[in-house]
C-alpha cells in the first residue's frame, strides 16, 4: 500500500489548494530472520520513530519527545557549542514531554511496504529561555528552520536485518555556524540490552565494551545477555574534508532507566558552515548476535575503513 502526504498549506492563498495534514501515523515492516522487522511512526512524534519490534521484543524505548530512533543537530549559533542550546530535534521538544503533541512539524511522509520518507521542521529542543545544564537557550522560537529528511528500508542487499538509514539535514539560510554537531542518527533502547560491544574491523568480531559515556570509532552494538537480540550502528566514511566521523557514542542513563548509542558526525568552518543540505548513509543492524556480527563484517567488506 502507498501512502503520500505532502504539506502544502503554505502555498494556499498562491495555489488555491491545501492538502490534508500528513498524520505521522505510518507501518512499515519485511521478513528477517524468521520473524519481521515492524517499524512505527506516530503523529505524537511528527512522524519520528516511535518503534522497532522484532522477534516478539521491542528495541526503542519511546517515551518522551527524545527518546526514539530519531535524529538532532547541534550548532554553535556564534558562540561555543554548550549542551543542547541550538538543539534541532526531529521529535520534538524538552517541554513536549510524554504528551501526544510535537512542536516539530511534519512536512511529508510516504510508507510503502518496507521502505518509509519523511520530511520535517525540527523544533528545538529549549523552548526560547529554556535551560541545559545551566546554559541558556539562544534560539528564540520554538520550532527551527532546519530540515531532515530521512529514507529508511528494511532489508539491504542479502541482508534482511539490515536497515539502510539515509538522512539529510537541511540547514537554512539566514543564520551563522562556525561547527555543527550532527547527531545523524541515535537509538534510545531498553535498559535489558545492558551488554555494550564494538566491532573490530581486523578480527571481523565483536568485543567487550564499557558503558562509557563516549565516542569510539568503531561500530557499536547493544545486546540482550544472551545474545538473541541486538542492535548494531554502521555508516560508511565520509568524503567530505570538512566532515568528522562517523564516531559512535554509548550510554547508559542508569536513573532514567535507559540505555543509548548514536552516529555522530562533526563539520568545522571557519569561515562559516554554508547553508545546504548535508547528507549521511547509515546501517542500523537488528537480529541475534551472530547475524549483526556477521552483517557487519559484509558492510565492512563492502564500504571499509573502519
Amino acid at each position: 500500500m502507498l501512502r503520500v502526504s505532502l504539506w502544502l498549506c503554505a502555498f494556499a492563498s498562491v495555489t488555491g489548494f491545501c492538502a490534508e495534514a500528513p498524520s505521522g501515523d505510518s507501518v512499515i515492516r519485511a521478513a528477517a530472520g524468521g520473524s519481521e522487522i515492524v517499524i512505527s511512526t506516530t503523529a505524537r512524534l511528527a512522524g519520528a520513530i516511535d518503534s522497532l519490534s522484532w522477534n516478539g521484543r521491542e528495541f526503542i524505548n519511546s517515551t518522551d519527545h527524545g527518546r526514539q530512533l530519531q535524529s538532532a543537530s547541534n550548532l554553535d549559533s556564534g558562540t561555543p557549542i554548550l549542551n543542547e542550546t541550538y538543539n534541532p530535534t526531529e521529535a520534538g521538544c524538552e517541554r513536549d514531554g510524554a504528551g501526544p503533541v510535537s512542536s516539530s512539524r511534519l512536512l511529508h511522509l510516504v510508507a510503502t511496504g518496507n521502505a518509509l520518507q519523511t520530511t520535517s521542521q525540527m523544533a528545538f529542543w529549549l523552548r526560547p529561555g529554556g535551560k541545559s545544564g545551566g546554559q541558556l537557550a539562544k534560539n528564540n522560537t520554538v520550532l527551527s528552520n532546519h530540515l531532515l529528511t530521512k529514507r529508511v528500508r528494511i532489508g539491504y542487499k542479502e541482508m534482511p536485518g539490515v536497515i539502510s538509514y539515509d538522512v539529510t539535514f537541511g540547514l537554512p539560510i539566514g543564520e551563522r555556524h562556525n561547527e555543527a554537531v550532527f547527531e545523524a542518527l541515535t537509538g534510545y533502547m531498553p535498559t535489558e540490552f545492558s551488554r555494550f560491544l564494538q566491532f573490530n574491523a581486523q578480527s571481523g568480531e565483536l568485543e567487550p565494551l564499557s558503558e562509557g559515556p563516549g565516542e569510539i570509532g568503531r561500530p557499536v552494538v547493544l545486546s540482550v545477555p544472551g545474545g538473541s537480540h541486538a542492535m548494531g550502528i554502521y555508516s560508511p566514511p565520509q568524503n567530505s574534508p570538512a566532515t568528522s566521523g562517523p564516531t559512535y557514542g554509548r550510554f547508559n542513563f542508569d536513573s532514567a532507566k535507559v540505555v543509548k548509542w548514536n552516529c555522530v558526525f562533526r563539520i568545522r568552518e571557519k569561515d562559516g558552515i554554508a547553508p545546504g543540505d548535508y547528507p549521511f548513509r547509515m546501517f542500523v543492524i537488528v537480529g541475534d548476535l551472530a547475524t549483526v556480527t556477521g552483517s557487519l563484517r559484509t558492510l565492512h567488506r563492502e564500504f571499509g575503513s573502519h
